[in-house]
């Protein structure tokens, strides 16, 4: 079998706890599951990562991540490479840019919702004549 470098990562290698607050920017690899607080930008580091926000977690600064599932609040973009779930408690003030996106009833965005769609390279080989 093969494995898919999209997929989502289904279990969680660092937790932040809902009694603590980082203040700095995050990188990882993995998944990120966030119950506290962060004050920097969220990354992963090369691979295929996933971050879960839960519903009493909150980020402040910007989410750069493949797959993101988010049910807090999010002050500042989010730039998901793959996927993007809001569920229903789910906060964003800033854009959100997607290239697959579930959103459920209750979810807020104040901002933009940016499509990524395919790469350019592949844009350019399928509209040649």
């Amino acid at each position: 079998m093969f494995k898919s470098k999209n997929k989502p990562q289904n279990r969680i290698d660092t937790l932040i706890g809902a009694e603590t607050r980082v203040e700095g920017d995050i990188h990882f690899t993995g998944g990120l599951r966030v119950d506290g607080v962060v004050r920097g930008d969220v990354n992963e580091d090369g691979s295929t990562s996933t971050l879960v926000l839960s519903e009493q977690g909150m980020i402040e600064g910007a989410v750069m991540v493949s797959h993101v599932v988010l049910n807090g609040r999010v002050v500042g973009p989010v730039h998901a490479k793959h996927y993007v779930e809001l569920q229903a408690k789910a906060r964003v003030v800033g854009d959100v840019h997607y290239k697959s996106l579930e959103m459920h009833t209750g979810a807020v965005i104040e901002g933009n919702l940016v499509y990524q769609g395919e790469d350019q390279e592949t844009r350019l080989l399928t509209n040649k004549d």
